[in-house]
């Protein structure tokens, strides 16, 4: 561009558009995000699928808030999940809403079983913040509430 010239508005809007998408490290949209979480949760949790993990994340995954708190990598929460399976046979997780910005995801959950050994149907909740690289899940946060029993009729 010659000194002095102006770029129209066109170009500006491209430009802007792609910086944002350099910026936020994903070319998926927040729908696509959104879906992407959606089917990762139905895969990972409710298809017991735990080997999904390594085609959802990306090879240097990181959670934050892993087992007992503790960060973790893909093989971590892959274990993670493996051991709630065993404990928890009948585990659903649902997904109440998703908001999608940028290159995050946030969901809040609720996760209901039967506990095997009383037979009471147990509860938890939670929300969980993913963010994007590419086209998969690099990042995780999650805040979840302690198990209590799920009153409500099934």
């Amino acid at each position: 561009m010659l000194s002095g010239q102006r770029l129209t508005s066109r170009a500006r809007r491209t430009a802007l558009e792609w910086r944002e998408r350099i910026m936020k490290g994903t070319d998926l949209t927040p729908s696509e995000m959104k879906e992407f979480v959606r089917r990762h949760f139905e895969d990972f949790v409710n298809n017991r699928l735990a080997d999904v993990i390594y085609q959802n994340m990306t090879s240097n995954f990181f959670d934050h808030d892993g087992p007992g708190g503790k960060p973790t990598d893909s093989k971590g929460d892959e274990q993670m999940m493996l051991g709630m399976y065993k404990a928890m046979p009948d585990l659903k997780l649902t997904i109440i809403e998703m908001v999608a910005e940028d290159d995050r995801v946030v969901c809040r959950n609720i996760w209901r079983w039967t506990d095997p050994s009383s037979g009471k149907k147990m509860q938890m909740h939670g929300f969980v913040l993913w963010r994007f690289e590419g086209a998969k899940i690099a990042e995780r946060w999650a805040t979840v509430t302690p198990p209590t029993e799920d009153h409500r009729a099934w």
